[in-house]
């Protein structure tokens, strides 16, 4: 008896998927021609079966892979015919092109690169974890860091990161949207790298990176910060600022505050005095950061503003 069905990339919950990331990466594949393939793929082959049907995506909120997804992750066929827009049966084909097509902003710019990897074939797991999974000691670590292109990724969450951290690294803490702010901040997909995590997490890294299609990782720090710390190695820090303490600073005009939230998010709410520079368009913007001028970065919940200074620091902004 059939309980389920897995919808993949087609179907979410409350969405359904972008028809923007494939195109022109194969010849005339226009992102109105994707979407009509999928108002046939979802009138055809999904929406005449059972409503009984579990429903079961494989992206949920806070994904870049749809523009409205629900946190719901599992829903019936039959409710999600009932309230998602995509699903909408009075729709015809070029109804459902438009609706599908508005409102979608950017795609990550690693999607493309995605796609020509499934079209042409990638490295086994295997093999790139056999790569990956070389245990450097902070002598090692440092020496093949300063021998050669790879960036240093620390996948500490943003609040151990700000205590210490190795210089020149980036922080994307894997407790956060992971995925999308490494294949918006990575922008070569054969970068190497090599990792500093909490004990245990690095397999998790490494395994993260490469369902994103980087499989660059070439090692790393055995021990985590603690081992370099313990090395003598030099680290640097960032200072975290409480609301109350910025209340304060603000009415003595001491500092600028910068907003790296979505425009849409600092269009729905923001405090005053903020500008807003996305985290995902930092690199485009660092001129307009002061370079003498005392400033916070602000976001929803201090992981993107931790990137941004992560960032920053390795442009020597910060």
């Amino acid at each position: 008896m059939e309980k389920g069905l897995i919808t993949g990339d087609t179907l979410f919950i409350g969405d359904v998927g972008r028809p923007d990331l494939a195109q022109h990466v194969i010849e005339d594949l226009t992102q109105e021609k994707l979407a009509g393939y999928l108002f046939d793929s979802l009138r055809n082959k999904i929406m005449p079966l059972s409503d009984d049907l579990i429903v079961y995506p494989n992206h949920g909120a806070g994904s870049a892979c749809g523009k409205n997804m629900s946190k719901e992750t599992t829903d019936t066929l039959g409710n999600q015919k009932k309230v998602n827009y995509a699903l909408n049966p009075n729709l015809t084909k070029e109804q459902f092109i438009v609706e599908i097509l508005t409102g979608l902003t950017p795609p990550p710019s690693y999607f493309p690169k995605n796609v020509l990897m499934n079209i042409g074939g990638y490295e086994s797991l295997e093999n790139i974890m056999n790569k990956a999974k070389s245990p450097l000691s902070p002598k090692e670590f440092e020496l093949i860091a300063n021998e050669t292109r790879a960036l240093v990724l620390d996948t500490r969450d943003a609040a151990d990161f700000a205590k210490g951290f190795i210089p020149n690294s980036i922080n994307i803490g894997l407790n956060g949207n992971f995925a999308q702010w490494v294949g918006e901040m990575i922008k070569d997909i054969k970068q190497e790298i090599l990792l500093v995590t909490d004990k245990s997490k690095e397999e998790e890294s490494i395994i993260r990176l490469s369902r994103v299609g980087y499989d660059g990782t070439i090692g790393f720090l055995d021990g985590g910060f603690d081992a370099w710390k313990s090395a003598g190695k030099e680290f640097d820090t960032v200072s975290r600022i409480t609301p109350e303490a910025l209340q304060e600073q603000l009415k003595e005009g001491k500092v600028l505050v910068i907003d790296v939230r979505k425009n849409s998010e600092y269009l729905s709410q923001h405090l005053e005095c903020a500008i807003n520079i996305p985290l995902n368009v930092i690199n485009d913007h660092l001129s307009e950061f002061p370079k003498n001028v005392p400033f916070v970065l602000h976001c929803a919940a201090g992981y993107r503003s931790m990137v941004a200074a992560s960032i920053l620091e390795t442009k020597r902004l910060g």
